[in-house]
């Protein structure tokens, strides 16, 4: 099949979802009301709570819910064949993926920006916010791991990355200035921000980080570990709007760019998928049920776009009339991400054995050359191209980290607060989640950290799901368009987790891992029961809720 057709569809799916079905959701179900003061006009405090453009907060939400899943996802699933990863990314986002992203900001919006901690609380039991708040403790940790490991991949085999990486993140510190300090025009910030990231870009070229640091510091794991986490500890602790915000924001620009000039790219080269539709239905990493559901993640469906949407972006809402746009309009644009990503890798490689060759070496690699080939198509030099792909793959991975440590930052203040306060101070709780994250960087062996990770971003979507089931049934709203998907999501990923958290433990128990591997296998392994055992503890404290509205509505009314 021709790449185009597959562009073509997913366009036709991004239309005919937004248009017609998350409108319908909208309308007649939710019920966006303009009138309806939202939490960030209410508690306006210049840190997380903040009144944002809705144009600003597209590409905010765009960067923060779209890092590297939507783009190894589809390139390691493509393993499996280009065709069910092509359908699960289409039909996920069709069905889940956005009504998980718009929902899970709307519930926030309706119970004055209320986190996950507090809205299982309110709509399930008290029982159910520590084992959700435990949950997502160790599930952020699985993502700042796998995250962090690509940066670091990335850094260390892409040396113009860390050049683009040091302007993006002086561009991004410009810009909350320029917008927040010295209110300037959003045009003009905008242009100057992208620019000086672009030149970073070219720069990458011209100075890689082999001829400016020595081979030895440039191929350091150590190095770009501490770097990572630092540039992350910053984003926690700093105001919102100071940092990760306006990061995040032109990080998204360069995305944006990248991402539409590949897909002219894709429409001028016009090429075939070269990779099989379909190989087989076990592969290493698993079978296709269930792993290649949690291995395409955010192209998808997302756990962390809910805790985003929730925790983040539902603070940021000037009007509800902004949650459809925002939440459910963003996660059809990710979605094209995903299929531009499954284009690159099941067409630029000759033969399975020569994709296999190059995704061994990592998918960031994978990603820079099929941005380097498509945008060379339209007269880029190929060394720039690569370039331009590494730095979109770095900026998609830590602009992620950033915010999952700073919602770790939360989740231990709200975990752990009321045990000793020490634990509510912003740097002690950012302190301990980056010292975690880096054990997981720099012991776990990536794919199957990545699919660990895949597993339990997967269950939080299904607990997300489950939570906002809650809350509709507590107002007597429909269900259906929620309830179902979470069932799916919740079999799949615990079957998943279950799958994977026992081929690491077993690898273990038998020897066949040593050294730093044996720390890495062990910790995921433990990490992925854990999360099931959350998982179930809390799907039953949910059904009992759910028991408990149907209850209520079956009751007569009393005159």
């Amino acid at each position: 099949m021709n790449a185009v057709v597959a562009l073509i569809v997913g366009f036709v799916v991004a239309v005919i979802g937004y248009r017609f079905y998350a409108s319908r959701v909208d309308a007649r179900i939710i019920q966006a009301d303009p009138k309806r003061a939202t939490p960030a006009t209410m508690y306006m405090d210049g840190v997380d709570f903040m009144p944002t453009s809705r144009n600003i907060l597209f590409g905010y939400q765009f960067k923060s819910i779209a890092g590297a899943g939507p783009i190894i996802g589809p390139i390691i699933a493509i393993q499996w064949g280009w065709l069910p990863a092509l359908l699960w990314i289409l039909l996920g986002t069709f069905f889940i993926g956005w009504v998980q992203d718009y929902s899970s900001a709307m519930i926030a919006v309706r119970n004055e920006g209320a986190s996950f901690g507090g809205l299982s609380y309110r709509f399930i039991s008290p029982r159910a916010r520590i084992i959700l708040l435990s949950f997502i403790y160790f599930y952020l940790l699985l993502i700042v791991g796998a995250f962090g490991n690509v940066v670091v991949s990335t850094a260390i085999n892409l040396k113009a990355a860390p050049m683009a990486w040091l302007f993006l993140t002086i561009a991004g510190i410009l810009a909350g200035q320029m917008i927040y300090r010295w209110r300037k025009d959003i045009l003009l910030t905008t242009a100057l921000t992208v620019l000086i990231t672009l030149i970073g870009i070219w720069a990458g070229t011209m100075a890689p980080s082999d001829k400016v640091l020595g081979e030895s510091l440039a191929n350091s794991r150590w190095l770009w570990a501490i770097a990572a986490f630092v540039f992350c500890y910053f984003a926690a602790v700093l105001p919102i709007w100071r940092f990760a915000l306006p990061i995040n924001y032109v990080a998204a620009y360069i995305v944006f760019l990248g991402l539409f000039f590949g897909v002219i790219g894709v429409l001028v080269l016009r090429p075939d998928f070269t990779l099989p539709a379909y190989t087989e239905f076990t592969i290493k990493i698993g079978p296709m049920w269930p792993i290649m559901f949690v291995t395409i993640a955010c192209g998808a469906i997302s756990g962390w776009h809910s805790v985003v949407s929730s925790s983040g972006t539902a603070r940021q809402l000037e009007s509800e009339l902004d949650a459809r746009p925002v939440g459910a309009g963003v996660m059809f644009v990710e979605m094209v991400l995903a299929i531009f990503a499954l284009i690159i890798a099941g067409t630029i490689y000759a033969s399975p054995a020569e994709y296999g060759a190059a995704v061994a070496k990592g998918p960031g690699g994978v990603f820079a050359a099929g941005v380097g080939k498509f945008l060379g198509a339209l007269g880029l030099p190929i060394e720039l191209g690569r370039s331009y792909g590494s730095v979109m793959m770095i900026v998609l991975a830590i602009t992620i980290m950033q915010l999952v440590v700073r919602f770790m930052k939360v989740a231990t203040s709200e975990l752990l607060g009321d045990v000793s306060p020490i634990f509510k101070n912003a740097h002690v709780g950012t302190f301990v989640a980056s010292i975690l994250g880096m054990v997981l960087v720099l012991t776990g062996w990536w794919q199957y950290l990545w699919v660990l990770f895949g597993g339990a971003n997967q269950l939080m979507a299904s607990l997300a799901l489950m939570l906002i089931t809650a809350w509709l049934m507590s107002e007597g709203r429909s269900t259906t368009w929620v309830f179902y998907p979470m069932i799916f999501m919740f079999v799949t990923t615990v079957a998943a987790l279950l799958y994977t958290s026992y081929s690491l433990l077993s690898k273990v128990l038998s020897g066949a891992v040593k050294g730093e591997a044996l720390i890495g296998n062990t910790i995921m392994g433990i990490v992925g029961f854990f999360l099931v055992i959350a998982a179930f503890f809390l799907a039953v404290e949910a059904f009992k809720a759910f028991g408990r509205y149907k209850t209520l509505k079956a009751q007569p009314v009393s005159a």
